[in-house]
């Protein structure tokens, strides 16, 4: 008969309370072999209750506490004398004691997986004295498993690896569950492990967890993955049991089980012929399903007619084939290659040899494709010489350039003016021909680099370059001079044949053999008393005293002319001029001074003396200029005289002036042309009392008389100011006069009854007049209508 999991599980329970109950019955009737107990006065005497450890099964549920066991000891007769009492682990709070029977009880539901066991002290106690008649013994109450807990993975879920093609039974991972349950009790911790999801690939080990291969030949390029789900149940698997179930992710890692391919047998690349060397020309790809090392590849170039011209490398990165110039094309020298290319596995498994060579062939063919070039010189640089003495027009060398296509366009010449800016050379445009254009002069530039472009005559965009190196070859056009400014110094008592200077020179010219020059005085100072001198035959020449003791005073400087020659081929010569200035010098021979002018002084005064009296006349001289211009000052008469007065105002005559706002322009005319009476002169240098003079009204005078006294009153109000300048300064005022004889030109005085003009004949002018008529017309309607 089969029991059900719930019908199970009742049978336990009542098998173990079976247990615990004669557990209990033994612990009544067994004796203590424990230390014997010791009162006061009294013999030793053995210990008469003891108990070993009490069952609970775990996980109660019932309403009423659980009955655990019973304490009992021989002194208890039953009438109630003994009273026990319970301490330890969980008295009062999980167990309970009788304690006039010693029932023990469990007042809550017990987890074995929280505490398995608990230890309690056990006392027997006379209930009149309070005082103990056993000795207070330790028990234990062990909580007795059932299975209620089932198993886990704990590291779940799981991740794993194998090699694709691995052998049958290869093991991947091994997984692990545990059971809280108490494994030394019944099968409740016992775990068998079975596979629910991944099957036929893998399996499982039911007793260790260990998942190996099941299939051979698991291709990764078919699938690299599986899911498989593992299960764990206890109680030995059998019905009943409980069970727990965790994923593992199974991932085929590769190995090199596939060759490379390439997908084509044969390719094809144009490239232009003007593709620079180091460009790409194309990119191929050899197949290889693996990946990672395993599909690592070298690629490298077995036969064809382009082995010295192209070169093949790895993409590191793609795997591709990449594959460069290495050499310039030239369609006209050739116009394809073909090229073997072989690629192969850099990481080869011995494992797979069989499948195949880890290695294949393909036939590149590139076609060269042809474009315009330009002109192309017989030589990347010429090399040409011309003496600096060449005439204009003197040839110098030629160049060369050709069409380097298949239509051998002719080609036309010319100088890249940039770099021959001062034009000293021309060509021919036809033949090539470089003559010179200027006089060239080797001193100045010693080569000329120019450049030379070569054009098609069909397409003058097709340009070449040739590069052209001119050298001027050196002629003695240079005459010799001194090394640098020479001026030198003798002394007055210098003795006959001193050396007071050594000479030397310089040349432009740049003679083969280096320089010589030869020294000598000229005909005109050769035979002078003062100065000789001496070649040294080393391009150097020194000068020499000839005679004894020299005075400034009869000549402080000498000019001594010496004549340089070279020794070119004609040679040229020059004459130099050395200053030699005559000095007094010390006892050691060094000049103190050099001025003539020394001797002209007197000898008791001191340059610092002279200074001295030439300031003192200075002085003398700007007191007395100072002197005389105050008393010419004080002569001027403080009374001001408009007859002296010269100043004149600057009239702009193409200024319209402001109108009769405008009270800033100035015109002196009006006082030329008015006769104009003044009263007596007011002195200037006095400040008069401030008088406060009431403007006359004008009256129809004639208009010079009304201006003059208009400009008088302005006078004498400017000369009581305090604080009106020194001089007097004419200003126009907004001052119009009395009127003009024209009278009034408006229009408006027309309409009175003395206008002589009659304007009725604007009514007769049509609707567009109408408003001119009645300002105008004399109407009775026509004013104010």
């Amino acid at each position: 008969m089969k029991l059900g999991k719930v019908e199970f599980c009742h049978f336990l329970q009542i098998l173990a309370l079976f247990l615990c109950l004669s557990g209990m019955n033994q612990a009544e009737l067994s004796r203590s072999r424990s230390k014997p107990y010791f009162q006061s006065g009294r013999t030793r005497t053995k210990r008469s209750w003891v108990w070993n450890q009490f069952f609970v099964l775990e996980e109660y549920m019932g309403t009423d506490p659980l009955y655990v066991g019973k304490l009992h000891s021989d002194v208890d007769k039953g009438d109630g004398s003994i009273k026990y009492i319970l301490s330890g682990e969980g008295a009062s709070s999980i167990f309970i004691i009788d304690e006039n029977t010693g029932d023990i009880h469990a007042t809550k539901r017990l987890d074995r997986e929280e505490q398995a066991y608990y230890t309690l002290r056990a006392q027997a106690l006379d209930r009149l004295t309070n005082k103990p008649v056993e000795p207070e013994s330790e028990f234990v109450i062990k909580i007795q498993d059932i299975n209620d807990n089932e198993p886990k993975f704990l590291d779940g879920p799981y991740t794993a690896g194998v090699p694709e093609m691995s052998p049958v039974g290869t093991s991947v991972v091994q997984v692990t569950a545990t059971d809280a349950d108490d494994p030394t009790y019944g099968n409740s911790a016992r775990v068998v492990y079975s596979i629910l999801q991944g099957q036929p690939y893998f399996s499982v080990e039911p007793k260790t967890g260990v998942i190996k291969t099941a299939l051979p030949n698991m291709d990764r390029e078919a699938k690299d993955q599986y899911l498989l789900v593992i299960q764990a149940k206890d109680m030995v698997g059998q019905n009943g049991g409980l069970s727990g179930t965790t994923s593992v992710t199974v991932t085929l890692t590769d190995v090199n089980d596939n060759p490379p391919r390439f997908p084509r047998r044969s390719y094809q690349y144009n490239v232009p012929e003007s593709l620079p060397v180091a460009s790409v020309v194309a990119r191929i790809k050899a197949a290889d399903a693996d990946v990672g090392p395993n599909a690592e590849m070298e690629y490298k170039i077995v036969d064809g007619d382009g082995l010295g011209v192209f070169k093949i490398s790895v993409d590191q990165d793609t795997q591709e084939g990449i594959i460069t110039i290495q050499k310039e094309l030239d369609f006209e020298a050739k116009t394809s290659y073909t090229l073997r290319i072989e690629a192969a596995n850099m990481h080869v498994d011995p494992r797979f040899l069989s499948l195949g060579p880890f290695s294949d062939m393909t036939t590149v063919k590139i076609i060269v494709e042809d474009v315009d070039e330009p002109p192309v010189f017989t030589s990347r640089l010429y090399s040409m010489v011309v003496s600096e003495a060449a005439k204009v027009g003197t040839i110098i060398g030629t160049v060369a350039a050709h069409d380097p296509d298949a239509s051998n366009s002719p080609v036309r010449y010319s100088i890249d003016r940039n770099t021959d800016l001062e034009r000293y050379f021309n060509i021919d445009a036809n033949s090539g021909v470089i003559t010179t254009a200027k006089s060239l002069d080797r001193e100045t530039n010693a080569v000329h680099n120019i450049t030379v472009l070569a054009m098609e005559s069909q397409n003058p965009a097709q340009t070449g370059r040739g590069y052209v190196a001119i050298t001027i070859l050196d002629i003695n056009d240079n005459a010799p001079e001194f090394a640098m400014e020479y001026e030198t110094t003798v002394c007055e008592n210098a003795p006959p044949g001193q050396v007071i200077q050594k000479i030397s020179a310089i040349d432009k010219d740049d003679p083969p053999n280096g320089h010589r020059f030869s020294f000598s005085l000229t005909a005109e100072a050769a035979n002078n008393h003062n100065f000789t001198l001496q070649d040294n035959k080393d391009n150097t020449a020194t000068v020499l005293t000839r005679r004894n003791g020299f005075r400034r005073q009869e000549q402080s400087v000498f000019y001594l002319p010496i004549f340089i020659v070279d020794s070119g081929s004609p040679s040229l010569s020059s004459t130099n001029t050395l200053t030699i200035r005559v000095c007094d010098c010390d006892a050691d021979g060094i000049a103190q001074t050099c001025n003539a002018e020394a001797y002209i002084l007197p000898a008791g005064l001191s340059t610092g003396a002279l200074i001295a009296i030439l300031a003192c006349v200075l002085t003398l001289l700007v007191l007395v200029l100072l002197i005389v211009t105050m008393r010419r000052r004080k002569k001027e008469p403080l009374i001001f005289d408009e007859e002296r007065d010269i100043r004149e105002n600057i009239v702009r005559y193409d200024d319209e002036g402001g109108g009769e706002e405008d009270t800033e322009a100035f015109d002196m005319a009006a006082l030329r042309n008015l006769n104009i009476i003044r009263d007596t002169k007011t002195r200037r240098d006095v400040t008069p009392e401030i008088q406060f003079l009431s403007r006359p009204t004008f009256k129809s005078i004639p208009d010079n008389v009304i201006f003059r006294e208009f400009i008088w009153e302005r006078l004498k109000e400017a000369d009581v100011d305090p604080c009106a300048p020194p001089y007097d300064s004419l200003q126009t005022y907004a001052f119009e006069g009395n009127g003009s004889v024209a009278e009034s030109l408006s229009s408006l005085d027309s309409i009175s009854s003395n206008s002589d003009q009659n304007y009725d004949y604007l009514s007769d002018w049509g609707p567009r007049f109408k408003r001119l008529a009645d300002m105008y017309g004399t109407g009775p309607d026509c004013l104010y209508s």
